[in-house]
This record gives structure tokens, sequence and C-alpha cells, in this order.
């Protein structure tokens, strides 16, 4: 049985709320009472994956994409049911996430070629850094791609990658529990879909966009969030010029 995926990209914080409810009429105005109700909501454990150096840096970068204002709403279409009543940011803030998440991918593949792979750790890397939050990104990018005619090669591509993780995840899954069906060949086989599926995403996006982060790519695994804000700040004014 496939185990889905489950997107990470939020995060959570406890919080008192208090509501007040407006008085309730009797007979008579004098009965008329105030009625206040308070909660209290403790968020769960988070979930911890090993973290590394590399990975953090990731992550700072994630966390910067996955918790930014959104600034456009969508319009209608098919790709609703992705991004019903959401804002999205400019496109070219989910491009590098993208990107990332490719990495990841691959650095994943490697970890499979381990005489003994960890493949508790390889299912930890699905659910962290930029690929926690990889459906929001990349149907994100595919709402932009139907609102400029590419929504079919868009939506291909979205459920093809998708497809291929819960294929992977339940792959990783089956071989934890020791099932000889899991082999490693037939991971690395969903995972080079994945990627695969995402390099036709990324062929929806102009190339200008594309081509700028490709060449910051191997920066960004290494820069910070203060940082990454100044670039998509300087980003965003080339492509107005």
């Amino acid at each position: 049985m496939t185990t889905p995926l489950t997107a990470r990209g939020s995060f959570l914080r406890g919080a008192n709320h208090r509501l007040i409810e407006p008085p309730t009429s009797t007979t008579s105005q004098s009965h008329r009472r105030r009625v206040t109700v308070t909660c209290s909501v403790t968020p769960p454990s988070q979930y911890s994956p090993i973290i590394t150096r590399r990975s953090a840096s990731i992550s700072a970068f994630f966390f910067f994409i996955a918790s930014s204002s959104h600034s456009n709403y969508a319009d209608a279409s098919p790709f609703d049911k992705y991004v019903k009543r959401k804002k999205l940011e400019p496109l070219e803030a989910y491009v590098p996430a993208v990107l990332l998440s490719q990495d990841q991918f691959k650095d994943l593949e490697k970890s499979l070629e381990l005489e003994q792979p960890r493949y508790d750790e390889s299912r930890s890397l699905l659910r962290s850094g930029p690929a926690a939050s990889l459906r929001v990104n990349i149907r994100a990018v595919a709402q932009y791609a139907n609102d400029s005619g590419k929504g079919k090669v868009a939506s291909d591509a979205v459920d093809q990658c998708l497809r291929a993780l819960e294929d992977l995840d339940s792959l990783l899954l089956h071989a934890l529990r020791k099932d000889p069906g899991a082999s490693v060949e037939s991971m690395k086989g969903k995972i080079t879909v994945a990627i695969g599926a995402l390099d036709n995403l990324l062929q929806t996006v102009p190339s200008a966009i594309v081509q700028y982060w490709i060449k910051a790519r191997q920066s960004l695994r290494h820069i910070g969030l203060q940082v990454m804000k100044k670039k998509v700040i300087c980003f965003n004014s080339l492509i107005q010029k």
C-alpha cells in the first residue's frame, strides 16, 4: 500500500485564543450576560530528521520560500484545487526550491548506493528541506504555466513527479520491512522519473528565470536566509528593467 507523502512546509506554534460571544437576549435586558471561552492549542512535537550542516543551510532557504507572504491571487482555473484561495509569490520565488529539490533527490540516490543503505534516513530526506514543500512549489509553478497556456504539460509533470515520489516512499517503507521486492534499482528508477518530471515542469518557466537560478544553485546550498532575500530582491530589480 502506498504511503502518501505529507507536506511539512508549515511551522506550528502554540497560541491562546479568546472568543467573546455577543450578549444573549432573555426576557429582560438586565439578564444579558457575556460568555468568555478560552482555549489553548499546543503544537505536536515536530518531526526531527537527521540534521547536517548542508541540510541546515538548505532548510534555512526553504523556510524563506515556504513562509513568504504571497502577493497575487490565483485566477480561477483547473489548478484551483491545488492553490485555491491562496496568493502566489512571483514565479521566480518557486524556481530555486524546485532546483534544490532535484539536488536533494540526487543526494538521496547516492545514499542508496551505500553497502547498507539507511532507508529510514532516505525517507527523512523526502520530508525535509526543499522537498518538504515540493507539492506547494511545483503546483504554484504549474499555475503560472497554466496561465501562459502550458497547463497540460505542467499538470502532467506535477502528477508524474508526485506519483513517482509516492511510489519511492512506498518502496523505502517496504525495504525497511525487509521486503525483497523493494530493490534499490527500482528506487533509483523512481528518483529518475521524479527528476525528469521536474525538468519538464521547469521547461514551462521562462528561460531567463531558470538560467539565473541554475547559475546560483551551488551558492544556494550554503547561503542563509538574509542573503537569499537580497538575491530575490536583486533578481526582481533586474527583470523589471
